[in-house]
C-alpha cells in the first residue's frame, strides 16, 4: 500500500481516527433501526402506501449492502480517506435532509442515497483502519468497531424511541447527522491517505448486474402481496432477477479481476461462514424491524416502550459475542455457531406460543433468541478470515460483509411479504369474499397501521385485523424457526469439515 507524504500518526491521533471509524459504525444501524421504529410515526404524519412505507428500510439496505464491495475497490483506486470524507459527508447531508422530508417517497428516494453514502463510509472507513493499526492493535480495534456496531443495533429502538416521544420523528434523522458530522470532525484532519497502488478500478459490469439482481429480486417480493404473485409486473421482475444472476455469474468468471472471486465457493468451510449471517438475519436482525411495528401498531405501545421491549432482544449482543469469542478455547467455532442457531430456533418456537397481551410474557423467549444469535454474531467476523488462505483474505471479507448486509435488505423483504401474505390469508377466510380492499388492508396491517388497515375495511372489526394479524405472525414464528434450524444443521455440515487454512480456536477468538 502507498501512503502520501507527511503522513506519520501519533498514538493519539489514531485513537481518534479509530473513534471516528466508529462513530461512522454506530450511526449506520441506528440508521436501520431509527428507521423501523419511526415508521408508525412517520406513515400517521406523511401518509403513504404500505410498500413505500417498507421503502424506508429496504431502499437502505439494498444500495448499503449491495455497493459495499464496489465502494471497497473505489476506496482502494482513488483513496481511503476521500472516500470516508465523501461517504460521511453524504451521509450526513441525506440524514439532515430527511428531517424534512415532504413525503414517503422523497424519503425513500433519500433513504437509498444514504445507503450508498453508508458503503462509501463503511468500505473505506474499515480499509483506512487497516492502514493505522498492526497486529494485535488491528485485532482491538477491529473488536472496537464490531461492538460499536452491537450496541448501534442494541440501543437504537430506545434512542428512537426517546428522541420521537420527545421531539418527533424527524430528530432521529438530525441525531443521525450529528453523529456523521462528529466523525468527520474527529477523523479527518488526523487520517492518512492510502491507496493500492496495484488497483485496477471499478468492476461495472460485475458491479451492475449484482445490483440489478438485488433491486430486482426486492421490488418484486415487496411488490408481490399488493399485485398478487401471478402478475406480469411481480413476474417479470423476479425473471428479471434470475436473469442478472446468471449474467453476474458469467461476468464474474471472466473478469480478470472480479468483484467476487467464486473460487471461494468451492471451500466448504467458507460457503459455510456464508451461511452465518444468513442465518441470523431470519432469526434476530428481521425481529429488530418488524417487533418495533407490532409493539407500536398492533399492540398500541408509545415508542418508547417499544424500544425498551426491544432491549430483551438486542441486550445480548453486548455480552454473548465476547463470551462466545472465549469459549472457542474449549469449544469448535463451528459447533457454538450451529448451537447458537438451536438456541434461537427454540426462543422463536417459545415465542410463538406467548399472549403478547398477557404482561411481558415475551421477553424470556425475546432473550434467548438474542442469546442464540449472539454466539454467532461473535464468531462469524474471524470465521470469514480464517477458512481462506491469508492472501485471500481482503476479498473473502468483502463477500461476507455483502452477504451479512445484502442479506439482510433481502431477508427484510421477504419476510415483510410473508407476514403480508399471510394476514391477508387470514382476512380472506373471516371477511365476505365480495369485499375489496382486503390486500392493501393485509399490507397495512403488516406494517403496523391498523389505523388505515380500518380505514381501508371500515365494515371490519379491528379486533378481527388484530387476530388476523396474530394468526400470520404466529405462522411467521414458525417458518423461522424452520428457517434457523435448516441454518443450524448446515452450519453444522460446513464448518465441522476440516480445513488447512483455518485458525486455531485461539487465533479466532482474537480476531472475533
Amino acid at each position: 500500500m502507498s501512503a502520501l507524504p507527511n503522513t506519520s500518526s501519533t498514538d493519539q491521533s489514531k485513537l481518534m481516527i479509530l473513534l471516528s471509524i466508529c462513530l461512522a459504525a454506530l450511526v449506520l444501524p441506528m440508521s436501520f433501526t431509527g428507521g423501523a421504529v419511526a415508521r408508525p410515526a412517520i406513515g400517521h404524519e406523511l401518509g403513504g402506501t404500505a410498500v413505500q412505507l417498507t421503502w424506508i428500510t429496504n431502499a437502505f439496505m439494498l444500495t448499503f449492502g449491495s455497493l459495499l464491495m464496489a465502494a471497497g475497490a473505489l476506496a482502494d483506486q482513488y483513496g481511503r480517506k476521500r472516500l470516508f470524507a465523501l461517504g460521511t459527508g453524504l451521509f450526513t447531508i441525506t440524514s439532515f435532509a430527511q428531517g424534512f422530508a415532504p413525503s414517503v417517497p422523497w424519503l425513500d428516494v433519500l433513504r437509498a442515497i444514504q445507503g450508498v453514502a453508508g458503503a462509501a463510509a463503511l468500505a473505506s472507513g474499515s480499509a483506512a483502519l487497516a492502514q493505522e493499526f498492526e497486529g494485535h492493535a488491528q485485532t482491538r480495534a477491529f473488536s472496537m468497531l464490531g461492538t460499536t456496531f452491537g450496541i448501534g443495533l442494541a440501543f437504537g429502538p430506545l434512542v428512537s424511541g426517546l428522541l420521537i416521544e420527545s421531539f418527533g420523528w424527524r430528530a432521529i434523522f438530525f441525531a443521525t447527522a450529528g453523529l456523521g458530522a462528529l466523525s468527520m470532525f474527529f477523523g479527518l484532519p488526523r487520517m492518512r491517505e492510502t491507496r493500492d497502488p496495484g488497483a485496477t478500478g471499478l468492476d461495472w459490469p460485475g458491479t451492475i448486474t449484482f445490483t440489478g439482481t438485488l433491486a430486482t429480486f426486492t421490488f418484486g417480493v415487496i411488490q408481490g402481496p399488493e399485485s398478487g404473485w401471478g402478475s406480469p409486473v411481480v413476474i417479470g421482475l423476479l425473471a428479471a432477477s434470475a436473469l442478472l444472476l446468471v449474467a453476474f455469474v458469467v461476468v464474474e468468471n471472466r473478469v480478470e479481476r472480479p468483484m467476487l472471486d467464486l473460487s471461494l465457493f468451492r471451500i466448504p468451510r467458507f460457503v459455510g461462514v456464508q451461511l452465518l449471517p444468513i442465518g441470523t438475519c431470519y432469526c434476530y436482525i428481521v425481529l429488530v424491524v418488524i417487533l418495533p411495528l407490532r409493539f407500536i401498531g398492533i399492540e398500541g405501545m408509545s415508542e418508547i416502550q417499544a424500544g425498551w421491549m426491544m432491549l430483551a432482544l438486542s441486550a445480548p449482543m453486548l455480552v454473548v459475542p465476547l463470551l462466545a469469542a472465549q469459549l472457542t478455547r474449549w469449544v469448535a467455532p463451528g459447533l457454538l455457531c450451529g448451537i447458537g442457531f438451536f438456541i434461537a430456533a427454540a426462543g422463536l418456537q417459545w415465542f410463538s406460543q406467548t399472549d403478547m397481551v398477557v404482561g411481558n410474557t415475551v421477553i424470556l423467549p425475546m432473550l434467548l433468541i438474542g442469546v442464540g444469535a449472539g454466539l454467532p454474531w461473535g464468531l462469524m467476523d474471524g470465521l470469514a478470515i480464517g477458512v481462506v488462505p491469508k492472501e485471500r483474505a481482503g476479498m473473502a471479507t468483502g463477500i461476507f460483509n455483502t452477504a451479512r448486509v445484502a442479506g439482510e435488505g433481502v431477508a427484510l423483504a421477504i419476510v415483510s411479504a410473508l407476514l403480508a401474505s399471510l394476514a391477508q390469508g387470514f382476512l380472506l377466510d373471516s371477511v365476505p369474499q365480495t369485499m375489496t380492499g382486503v390486500a392493501h388492508a393485509a399490507q397495512q396491517v403488516a406494517a403496523g397501521d391498523l389505523v388505515h388497515a380500518a380505514a381501508e375495511l371500515p365494515e371490519v372489526a379491528k379486533e378481527t385485523l388484530v387476530a388476523g394479524y396474530n394468526k400470520a405472525f404466529e405462522l411467521l414464528l414458525h417458518v423461522l424457526t424452520v428457517i434457523t434450524m435448516i441454518s443450524g444443521i448446515a452450519v453444522f455440515g460446513f464448518l465441522s469439515r476440516t480445513n488447512e487454512t483455518t485458525s486455531p480456536p485461539e487465533q479466532t477468538a482474537d480476531l472475533a
